[in-house]
């Protein structure tokens, strides 16, 4: 009996999540802030990914953007290259193969995206953190502040923090908002608000979202919304490389003691300072593991666990423990990588990271995406032509005796530039004709669309169905063939 509850006392952790009180309230998480080798070179990565962010939607290729998303648009911009509806393949392609890097990493690296590139950990982390830190103060003070009754110091902390998180969270916004429509287009409606509702609404609406995650919501969007944390029960391994504790190493863990801190006063000890009772003190300290218990890990863990408990579903891959611990210990004069980006057979055999057979088939499938994904790209069409003959019509005779069918013509530039271009019959002797004053002309970036009748001899329709072959020519170059049935009378003599 004695046994089993040990267990579940020691498997306790798992029933709850930190961020949620017994009562099932909020609980908010004060981490102690973090510093070391690997916090230092977080910051500097945050500063490189943050001017990344904030600098990318100025940035043109052909004077459209580097990157653009926009959905309802469905037109997709990725390094100055445009995807329309009729690229989705290829974007459900490139999609796929994502997923299968990042299940391929995750297998490898563990978590490490999130604790080091997630846009959430940055702004979290690396910027409304640490304003946190500059306005309330450490983790004590901020837990004094919140238990402090509303007096003028609080609410002047407050307003600041307040005004600081919204403005902040007005900016991602406004240039989350130029990741989708652009930062021109966003720019002319801010200028005119008035004639751009839709656009001043959303601005309201992603600041107050932002606004509500990293005032209120923060370390629970990692938790609770991110499917990516769930991901680790089925990818990880034991020779996945996450941030680990040495339990070899470190247990059993207590508190630090001298090999001296003992009362004894016996005549041997007087004598020659070799009693039993100090042998067995020193035996005692010497098989004490590295691990002090001081719970400097858990302190600055910004999802409140403890690391030592093993891997977890809240672990974020953030290093803030590592810095912390290797701290401890070099005050305490041991071994820096008590806890450190490690795998579990590396701790426990002392094994390096070896290619499993789930690694190597990963990885193949990913190879075979990415080469579909490079050939899709490669033989990828500049101008989108789709040709259909218009529905609920068939043939007519024409008073010189040759017969036509009417065509729907529909093509998407994907150019930046404006392309004119003339059609061809191909395989068979006949005429173009365009309806009305349809023009052979597609803007930048845009749809055209046009009728046209083919005309042909009676001679040349030998069918029911017979295939034409029109040339879509710009210029001299050809662009594309395309190919359509030419409805005409079932015989003829």
């Amino acid at each position: 009996m004695t046994e089993t509850t040990d267990i579940i006392d020691e498997e306790s952790f798992r029933d709850s999540v930190a961020t949620i009180s017994s009562d099932g309230h909020r609980n908010f998480i004060n981490p102690k802030k973090p510093k070391g080798k690997l916090y230092n070179l977080r910051t500097w990565f945050s500063i490189g990914y943050l001017i990344v962010f904030f600098t990318l939607p100025f940035i043109k290729v052909h004077e459209a953007p580097l990157f653009m998303f926009n959905i309802l648009e469905r037109k997709f911009i990725f390094f100055g290259v445009t995807f329309w509806p009729q690229d989705f393949f290829i974007f459900a392609i490139g999609f796929l193969t994502f997923m299968v890097f990042i299940i391929l990493f995750t297998v490898v690296f563990g978590r490490v995206f999130c604790g080091w590139a997630c846009p959430q950990t940055i702004f979290m982390e690396m910027v409304f953190r640490k304003i946190e830190y500059w306005i309330d103060g450490d983790s004590a003070q901020q837990k004094k502040l919140r238990a402090m009754p509303w007096n003028a110091e609080k609410i002047r902390k407050r307003t600041v923090k307040f005004i600081a998180f919204f403005s902040i969270s007005f900016l991602i916004a406004n240039f989350f908002l130029a990741y989708l429509i652009g930062m021109d287009e966003l720019i002319g409606d801010i200028k005119n608000p008035g004639a751009h509702a839709g656009t001043l609404i959303s601005l309201l609406v992603f600041t107050t979202v932002f606004f509500f995650v990293y005032w209120w919501f923060r370390e629970q969007v990692c938790l609770v919304v991110c499917p990516y944390g769930r991901l680790q029960g089925v990818l990880l391994d034991k020779n996945s490389i996450v941030v680990a504790y040495d339990h070899q190493r470190g247990e059993p863990r207590g508190k630090l003691k001298k090999a001296d801190d003992h009362d004894c006063k016996c005549t041997d000890c007087k004598e020659d300072g070799a009693c039993k009772s100090i042998a067995a003190k020193f035996e005692e300290y010497t098989r004490q593991g590295d691990c002090i218990d001081c719970f400097a890990c858990v302190r600055v863990c910004p999802t409140a666990i403890d690391i030592r408990n093993g891997t977890q579903l809240e672990c974020v891959n953030c290093t803030a423990c590592i810095d912390a611990c290797d701290d401890i210990m070099e005050k305490v004069h041991k071994p820096k990588g008590l806890i450190r980006y490690a795998s579990e057979n590396s701790i426990v055999n002392g094994v390096k990271l070896k290619l499993n057979r789930r690694i190597k088939a990963y990885s193949a499938v990913l190879i075979l995406l990415l080469s579909l994904l490079v050939f899709l790209l490669t033989s990828r069409t500049d101008l989108d032509v789709t040709l259909m003959r218009t529905s609920g019509m068939t043939y007519t005779t024409l008073p010189d005796g040759r017969l036509s069918n009417l065509y729907n013509l529909k093509l998407a530039n994907k150019t930046h530039k404006d392309i004119d271009f003339s059609l061809k019959l191909e395989n068979l002797p006949g005429e173009i004709e365009l309806v009305g004053s349809g023009k052979l002309n597609v803007k930048k970036g845009d749809y055209a669309h046009l009728q046209f009748f083919v005309k042909l001899n009676k001679q040349e329709v030998k069918n029911w169905k017979t295939e034409v072959k029109i040339g879509v020519y710009e210029g001299n170059i050809k662009i594309k063939t395309i190919k359509a049935k030419f409805i005409g009378p079932e015989v003829y003599n």
